[in-house]
């Protein structure tokens, strides 16, 4: 491909809003273009980079004895009623009427589809299969942002292990997981496995594939010691033991004017550190108000209560719920002698067995001190749905945790038989009885895993492509287009590299050569070979790769089979 005939549009300065520094640079190096809130188009470039991670997936599904199809986009509406996540989905999933009055949807994942599919198996003996597609999904992100990390939008490989028997589904799930490691790898990422949360999938087992980034949304705890890690959405630590008072007999209520926070409180009272106080909050859970009882300086993760509770709708009550619940304004709340002895309470498993503890008294201004969780409080269930926090002592080990910002780029679930049952898809057994199919779903975002390559991969002149999935391994670039001795050499030398196997871009523009030295290091190609006429007269060609390297000399005559060999060496670290 010569650079004077393609469609690289690099821009000069950032665009507007762009906050990760992959959307910046993608923009700027001409990878893609906005066309609305959420949506993108990918360029040549941008293409030829995603057709490389595709390649590399497809490669590593295909060595695991997957299957490829291609699964429609859109899907009736009856498929999803059936494993009941037509309602649990939310706003999330686009869904519209056809003309025929039929309700129809965008498909966000497939398990449906690919489980009504495995429903025409009829025997074990066909077990077990791995199925998969690199297919476009969609999803009406309510906040679309960094570019192609969250969007409406995009491309994903999504495979299905299919079995009767549990310890297949965790062969498959093994093989899933170093098939991932390989994929990640050779893609130049580097990640971090975690337990994680299966949320609306469902399913026993779960695990993501993380990469660090300020740029990611997912926050995970990690120990460096053991290597146990996790989303805050799953993983737990253990905590310092907390001395309490010596208690009291009864709950003693004490004027709080104007305190409505934890801080305010642990101001005011010198015996009611944050530890020391009873966070209540107020939530609706499908339709059912209940209180959320948390240790005073611990966050809720809420998808831990929807997890710990199986609830399909959740969200925080609004003033007027909790006020006909408590009879108190926020600030003031508390779960000691409710009024409404029906009301749910559910509580943090740190905050069992404390005694001496502070919190709100259901009375605008007024708290409780003395409480006793056991003596004072009916706790309906104990969960896990603390926060983790940096520092905390890890579950397995006691290190210290580590807590990180990452993107996630991979995830495997266990889903067992939940869509299988569903959707009526059995196979008889050795014995002639039937047996709902086991199933694993397994997915990874193809325009993320670029972004994701590009957040870890950039200095200050651009983009730095690892040599397996930059768009181009080399460019030719040819100082002055104009001198035909220069042209001519360039021009064999950029054949000779094609003849050999290489991606390569000729660089032909007439462009002063700074502009296309700052344009290769925008684009991020690996390895750039500069042809001059300077560099003619004295028969040698310039070589630098983009990562650190320190330009090099190379006889003209040996340039294409030197060029050739680092880049093979290169493709295979």
């Amino acid at each position: 491909m010569r650079w004077s005939k393609s469609f690289i549009p690099t821009l000069r300065d950032d665009p507007a809003d762009a906050e990760a520094v992959s959307h910046r640079l993608l923009v700027r190096a001409g990878f893609v273009r906005q066309l609305m809130s959420g949506v993108y188009s990918l360029l040549p470039l941008g293409h030829r980079v995603c057709q490389k991670i595709t390649n590399i997936v497809r490669e590593e599904m295909d060595g695991i004895g997957g299957q490829e199809f291609k699964l429609p986009a859109l899907h009736p509406a009856d498929v999803w009623q059936k494993s009941g996540r037509w309602e649990t989905m939310g706003d999330e999933m686009f869904r519209f009427t056809d003309r025929r009055g039929s309700d129809v949807g965008l498909g966000m994942t497939h398990e449906e589809v690919f489980a009504t599919l495995a429903s025409e198996l009829r025997s074990y003996k066909q077990l077990p299969q791995i199925w998969y597609q690199i297919q476009t999904k969609f999803r009406d992100e309510p906040r679309p942002k960094s570019g192609v990390l969250r969007v409406r939008e995009f491309t994903m490989k999504d495979s299905y292990s299919l079995d009767y028997q549990s310890d297949g589904l965790d062969f498959a799930f093994g093989q899933h997981f170093e098939v991932y490691r390989r994929i990640f790898s050779r893609c130049g990422l580097e990640t971090l496995a975690v337990e994680a949360s299966s949320g609306a999938m469902g399913g026993s087992e779960s695990i993501e594939f993380m990469v660090k980034s300020s740029a990611g949304e997912d926050w995970i705890a990690s120990c460096t010691t053991c290597g146990h890690a996790g989303n805050l959405e799953k993983i737990t630590s253990n905590l310092a033991p907390v001395e309490d008072g010596p208690g009291q007999d009864a709950p003693e209520k004490f004027a709080t004017p104007g305190m409505h926070t934890i801080e305010d409180i642990a101001g005011f009272d010198a015996g009611a550190p944050a530890e020391r106080q009873i966070k209540t909050l107020v939530y609706v859970l499908d339709g059912e108000t209940a209180l959320v009882l948390l240790r005073g300086d611990h966050g809720l993760v809420e998808q831990k209560l929807a997890d710990g509770t199986g609830v399909q709708d959740m969200r925080p009550a609004n003033d007027d719920e909790i006020e006909a619940a408590l009879s108190a304004k926020a600030g003031s709340l508390g779960a000691v002698a409710l009024s409404n002895p029906k009301l749910r309470v559910l509580a943090d498993a740190a905050l069992e067995g404390r005694r001496d503890m502070v919190t709100g008294a259901n009375e605008n201004d007024f708290h409780l001190r003395g409480v006793d969780v056991a003596r004072d409080i009916k706790v309906d269930q104990w969960l896990d749905l603390r926060e983790v926090q940096a520092g905390e002592p890890c579950p397995l080990c006691e290190t210290p945790l580590e807590v990180d910002q990452t993107i996630e780029v991979g995830h495997i679930f266990k889903l067992g038989t939940r869509y299988s049952e569903a959707l009526g898809a059995s196979v008889l057994d050795e014995n002639g009885k039937a047996r709902p199919i086991i199933m694993g779903s397994y997915g990874i975002g193809i325009e993320r895993a670029m972004a994701s390559v590009v957040e870890g991969n950039h200095d200050d002149n651009g983009i730095v492509w690892p040599v397996g999935i930059a768009p181009y391994e080399v460019v030719v670039t040819v100082l002055n287009p104009k001198d035909v001795a220069t042209s001519e050499a360039g021009a064999a030398l950029y054949e000779a590299l094609r003849g050999d196997g290489i991606d390569v871009i000729l660089d032909d523009r007439d462009e002063r050569p700074g502009v296309k030295f700052k344009d290769a290091e925008l684009v991020g190609i690996p390895y750039r070979a500069t042809v001059g006429p300077k560099g003619l007269e004295k028969g040698i060609v310039e070589f630098v790769a983009r990562r650190g390297g320190e330009p090099r000399e190379i006889t003209l005559p040996k340039a294409a089979g030197s060029i050739v060999e680092y880049v093979l060496e290169s493709r295979g670290r």
